[in-house]
Order: structure tokens, then sequence, then C-alpha cells
């Protein structure tokens, strides 16, 4: 087979992966999903992002590369293609496919592999798994230049006594030395039970790390597998950050106030102060309406409007 060089990029715009559909057209791979495909030498940054500009319209000067991995073997028809990945981060994110793309998307990189519910009509569950048709590879090129998320089953109450032990693990010196670089952080969400999160370039250095793969380090206990598949870290987000107190409050809502001289009584919303996690609000039992602000954590919404 004749060899020829080539190179895939993944662009990053903030916690998104941009993933391009070929054309039905196209003779290889003809509708698989793929990051940006150029034929060329992948240490030509003009040229590569020249590519990126005219598969994406993603202009020149907002393009900053991030790193390359290193290449693998890709059949093409009757060639084998050495097919290096490359990351790089944009700060534009309106897409216009062109070349051999027909369709563009900004995807969590946990749905990289897989359809996100956005993606499959008539689903809102993050449960619902459909496999992503790809150009071969794909999930494996990305994880070589960036990382996924994946999920860890524990013993509940062991979370963070597990998370310690796979930091000292990472920071040893025998035989785990070579999962060190594959492998980037770990964390314990403490709303979380029974469950960590383990930043990696693929599960089976995670697996290894927790010994249940590769034979070289002893199985550690209360670390019971890895869940099949990379996690959404929009899914994994809403254990990291702080829910605000005004969530989910609309002007129009009727609440029912908890605390303080007017608890139990029903009110109506009319003002949300988002920045001091504010609301205000009219008794509907007063005579005279009276607008009192207070914390928005001090009233449950018990209907909404629309």
């Amino acid at each position: 087979m004749k060899m020829s060089d080539g190179f895939i990029v993944f662009i990053r715009n903030a916690d998104k992966v941009l993933l391009l559909k070929r054309s039905d057209e196209v003779s290889d791979f003809n509708g698989k999903w793929d990051g940006v495909y150029g034929v060329g030498d992948a240490n030509d940054i003009d040229h590569i992002f020249t590519r990126i500009e005219d598969s994406t319209s993603i202009p020149k000067d907002t393009l900053t590369f991030i790193r390359k991995g290193e290449p693998r073997g890709i059949e093409f028809g009757n060639r084998l293609n050495e097919v290096t990945p490359i990351l790089v981060t944009s700060t534009a994110d309106i897409i216009e496919p062109r070349t051999i793309y027909d369709e563009a998307i900004w995807v969590d990189p946990g749905f990289v592999n897989v359809f996100s519910p956005n993606e499959i009509e008539g689903s809102d569950d993050v449960s619902v798994m459909q496999e992503r048709p790809t150009v071969p590879q794909l999930g494996e090129m990305y994880g070589d230049v960036s990382a996924f998320l994946f999920m860890l089953k524990t013993t509940i109450g062991q979370e963070q006594k597990i998370a310690n032990e796979i930091r000292a693990r990472l920071s040893g010196t025998g035989s785990l030395v070579d999962v060190q670089d594959e492998v980037f952080s770990v964390v314990h969400p403490r709303m979380m039970r029974g469950y960590i999160f383990v930043e990696a370039t693929a599960k089976h250095h995670v697996e290894k790390l927790i010994g249940r793969a590769g034979g070289v380090t002893t199985p550690m206990r209360g670390a019971a597998k890895v869940l099949p598949g990379e996690a959404p870290f929009e899914v994994v987000s809403n254990y990291l950050e702080p829910k605000s107190a005004t969530a989910g409050i609309e002007v129009g809502n009727v609440v029912e106030i908890r605390v303080g001289h007017f608890k139990g009584n029903r009110a109506r919303v009319t003002a949300v102060a988002e920045g001091k996690e504010e609301v205000t609000v009219e008794l509907f039992e007063a005579a005279v309406p009276i607008p009192i602000t207070m914390r928005a954590d001090n009233v449950r919404v018990t209907e909404r409007i629309g």
C-alpha cells in the first residue's frame, strides 16, 4: 500500500470540540463524522490553518496551535495514510462547512464517539447512547492530543480515599510511570456518592491505574470499575459548579416563602437579581401590594409561568 501524510485537526472553542460530517459524495468515509482532514506536512502550521479556514470558514487569525500527537495508520481505500492528530483552539464559533464537509456541530468531548441527546430526535436523556459513525480511530486520535472524563465507580463513603490513592500512584516511580502523562486529574464532587471522575487520554489508562488492566499493579480496594464510554463534561459540571440560588426562578412564578415572618405565604415574583441572588415578590394576601426583597433560597417555586 502507498504511504501518504495527512492530519486531522480537532478545534476547541471553550469546552466544546468541532466535528464535521463528510458529504455523501466523498469517496472516502462518506457520511462519517471527522475533524478537519488534510493532506500535507503536519508541521506546517500555516498550511494547517489554511485547510481549517477552507473547510470551516474559521479565520486563521482566530486559531492557536496547541499540540500534535504521533501519527496513526489509517486505510483510505487502497492507500494507507499516516494521519497525525492536531489540537488547536479558536475564538470563533460560527462555522460554514465546506470542501468535503456539509454539516458541522460543536459538541462536548464526551460526545465525540456517541451522539448527544440533542442530536437524537425525541430524546433529552443523556443515558441514551447511540454510536456516532466516525472516520476510523477518531476518538483515539482526540485522546492523543486532549483528554476525556471517565467515571469510576467506588465504594460509597470511600470516594475521597480512592481519589487520594490515585494521586499517590500517579506521583510514584514504579510500574505506573508510563501512565503518569496519560492521566491529568482526579475529581471528587462532594455531592456525588459512589463515583469519582478521572481525566485521561483513554479508558485503559484509568483501568491500569486502579489495577483492573495490565496486571502491573495491585487492584485498588474500593475502586470497582471504570464505566463504559466517556462522561460528558456538561453533566459532570452540575456537580462541580455551585448552583445559583436564582436558578429556575423567573418573573411571574408563584412561590411559597419558606422562612421569616411571611413563612407559608404565597407570592408572585416581580424581579430576579441574579448577581445578588435575590428575588422581589408581592404577597397575594396583602391588601396593598408591597414589594418584598429576600434571598432567592428563601422561596420555593410552586407554579411556573408558561
